[in-house]
């Protein structure tokens, strides 16, 4: 089910996708081959409700330092095979990039972030897509974009989304630099952990809580929540309706209910609760 990733460090277990960035060398800041490879383990699994949750985390000590400047032409071509100009590479790794973040945000499954080190440019963006993100204290969180010139593109949306367009205004326009308690206090992550003990415990914690809801139900919630602000309130109550509907009706709607009246665990909870 799994692609080969030379980028990616992937292990399943137990319903749980933990997804590593490994290019500690650039702090984990992605290549094109990192984006390209993400994006295909996100499409592979995009159908498999047996994998109830996705863990993104980055290897040795820093989630995602952002876009790898210098790696962002590496491999671009066009139709014909010939390399890009720079500035068509630079727009299709952007807009890439863009897709990526996009496909996590929409993906069917619980996506947690495990935030450390450095967590900036499209790594503040992923952790902006995250249905939940855990911090640790000391994390530095930052847009620093406009200091090198550039604009946050494709996390821009996503940051307003996250946190408000008032505290977006000013991490975008002063690139300020953040940690774990303030990132949390902003709205930008759920937990703020003291150290590794604590962030896996809460880990555990999260696991354990998903693995007691339906899949099937977990993945239309994700879906109708994201649709709220961007679908008119009235047909978007009738899309809810018609989902309300379809799962009271559906295998996992009967089996909960039956499990509620027997008084017994439905037949996807499991106790297991670590990744």
């Amino acid at each position: 089910m799994l692609p080969e990733c030379k980028e990616l460090l992937l292990s399943l277990d137990g319903g749980v996708l933990s997804i590593t960035l490994n290019r500690p060398h650039k702090r984990n800041a992605m290549n094109k081959r990192l984006v390209d490879e993400m994006r295909a383990v996100f499409a592979a699994i995009a159908d498999h409700r047996s994998v109830r949750a996705v863990v993104l985390r980055g290897a040795e000590g820093n989630f995602c330092a952002g876009g790898d400047i210098a790696g962002m032409h590496d491999g671009a071509v066009d139709e014909a095979g010939k390399p890009l100009s720079p500035d068509k590479a630079a727009w299709q790794f952007n807009r890439s990039f863009g897709h990526l973040i996009t496909e996590v945000n929409k993906a069917p499954q619980v996506v947690i972030t495990i935030l450390e080190g450095a967590v900036l440019g499209g790594g503040f963006g992923l952790a902006c897509v995250s249905d939940i993100a855990i911090a640790k204290a000391d994390a530095k969180f930052a847009m620093p974009e406009t200091g090198l010139g550039i604009v946050p593109a494709q996390i821009a949306p996503f940051v307003v989304m996250r946190v408000g367009l008032t505290q977006a205004r000013r991490l975008a326009l002063t690139g300020q630099r953040i940690d774990g308690a303030e990132a949390q206090r902003l709205g930008l992550v759920h937990f703020c952990a003291d150290s590794n003990d604590d962030d896996d415990t809460q880990l555990n914690n999260q696991l354990s809580a998903l693995r007691r809801c339906a899949p099937a139900a977990t993945a239309l919630t994700k879906s109708l929540l994201l649709d709220v602000g961007t679908t008119a309130l009235e047909p978007l109550l009738d899309h809810a309706s018609d989902l309300f509907a379809q799962c009271l009706n559906g295998p996992e709607g009967k089996e909960g209910t039956q499990a509620f009246i027997e008084k017994r665990k439905p037949s996807w909870y499991s106790e297991r609760g670590t990744a």
